[in-house]
């Protein structure tokens, strides 16, 4: 079953801008590694920006059936079946990416699965190679728009453990044991950020 997320249309084209201010001139073969993909939108979309990258989403697995169903309509040789990725895993199925894009998940995740997500992706990254983290993001431990403030109240209501993220949190974890370094903080719009994390 193939789902569809107005969100995704809406953010896809300013999320493409961000992404080829880094990804313009990969060397071949070069591997990105979606983690949450969702309904499969975006790594269609983003698959057939980027021909010269390999496109792997993934999600759980109760989501793949409509990634799935993105990636067979799309036809696209560089797109690849989607997997599961189980960030609570001490093991992933894919051993090492050149890159890793996630979009709309440090909220709705655990503070320690975020830990997790970040040790995860910094075991996988090849030197060098980006992490993406797309979002809202608190700074200073304050909310940036009142709109915000108000998303975050329902994501609580429907998870104890979900909430906007605090960017000097994620920062700190990205940075610890000199796993990676903050190459831009990029605004983008509806008060969400593009984090883009290197590894060292």
């Amino acid at each position: 079953m193939k789902n569809y997320s107005p969100a995704c249309d809406k953010n896809k084209k300013v999320i493409l801008y961000a992404l080829q201010r880094f990804l313009v001139n990969q060397p071949a073969p070069c591997r990105l590694l979606e983690i949450g993909s969702g309904t499969g939108q975006h790594a269609a979309f983003f698959a057939s920006q980027f021909p010269f990258i390999e496109w792997q989403p993934s999600d759980k697995k109760e989501k793949l059936s409509s990634i799935n169903a993105w990636q067979k309509e799309a036809k696209l040789p560089n797109l690849l079946p989607a997997i599961t990725v189980d960030i609570d895993a001490d093991d992933w199925p894919i051993k090492t990416s050149h890159h890793v894009f996630t979009a709309n998940t440090a909220h709705i995740i655990s503070a320690d699965q975020l830990k997790r997500l970040v040790n995860g992706v910094a075991a996988i990254l090849l030197k060098n190679g980006y992490f993406f983290i797309y979002g809202p993001f608190n700074y200073r431990g304050q909310f940036t728009s009142a709109s915000n403030a108000e998303f975050d109240q329902w994501l609580k209501r429907k998870s104890t453990q979900a909430g906007i993220r605090d960017f000097e949190m994620l920062n700190s974890l990205a940075h610890y044991d000199a796993q990676f370094s903050l190459t831009a903080d990029l605004p983008m719009p509806s008060n969400n950020r593009m984090l883009v994390f290197q590894k060292n």
